[in-house]
């Protein structure tokens, strides 16, 4: 059975917005107030505020909070077990594919052989 690793489903599941994928790529160019995080995605505060919650849960962002103003900042080195886990399957099913190209080229040269040495 596959690993399970509730972390990993975390970080998957905070990715899997797209709201919260910009959000992620606007901090990506440095820290931000909510206000501004929120201008762009059309939606009110308090559903902003769910997203940004998402990806703190998930350690993706880090905020604090100066006097009435709250910032965010990305936290990348939160995605290194999503990184590792994916380097892992890539791994693993170009290990499977360089099998079955083996596969289908020794079927190939076989039935190239057996032509030639037909009547």
């Amino acid at each position: 059975m596959a690993k399970y690793d509730s972390d990993l489903s975390q970080l998957f599941q905070a990715l899997a917005d797209p709201t919260r994928r910009a959000i992620l790529a606007r901090l990506a160019q440095g820290p931000a107030p909510v206000s501004e995080l929120a201008r762009p995605t059309g939606l009110k505060l308090p559903t902003v505020m769910r997203h940004l919650s998402v990806l703190e849960e998930a350690g993706l962002i880090a905020s604090s909070k100066d006097g009435r103003v709250r910032s965010c900042a990305v936290v990348p080195e939160a995605l290194t077990p999503m990184c590792d886990w994916l380097d892992e399957q890539r791994a693993h099913w170009e290990s499977r594919l360089d099998r079955l190209e083996s596969y289908v080229m020794t079927l190939l040269e076989d039935e190239d052989h057996d032509d030639r040495t037909r009547p």
